[in-house]
């Protein structure tokens, strides 16, 4: 049973995933559906956490929308996932960034990573 599951779950994955991790600032083009059109709309803010693995993989981006913080999982490969672009790469010292939610203005910003 469990080889049928990872069969299916291996044809529903992505053949090129952009590579970026947590604490990056990225752009997330995601495909919306209004009635009979599509369109893509970008959401860009700072990548929180990802998590899973395989089919199941996911990521959280958070970005500051009139002063309330918006937050959005996407599936990393989700078909309504068109691209993700990294802006800038960040400077982080752990895996999940759940402290960036109290905070507010530039204590809210992640260094940037300069190589």
């Amino acid at each position: 049973m469990n080889d049928i599951i990872k069969n299916i779950e291996a044809a529903q994955l992505k053949e090129t995933v952009s590579e970026f991790h947590v604490g990056d600032t990225v752009r997330v083009y995601g495909k919306i559906k209004e009635g009979n059109r599509e369109r893509v709309q970008v959401f860009e803010g700072t990548v929180l956490k990802k998590q899973g693995g395989g089919a199941r993989a996911t990521f959280t981006v958070r970005k500051s929308s009139n002063g309330i913080g918006v937050e959005k999982t996407w599936p990393l490969h989700s078909p309504n996932v068109e691209k993700v672009e990294v802006v800038r790469r960040g400077k982080v010292r752990r895996a999940k960034l759940y402290y960036l939610r109290d905070r507010v203005g530039k204590k809210a910003k992640v260094k940037e990573l300069v190589k």
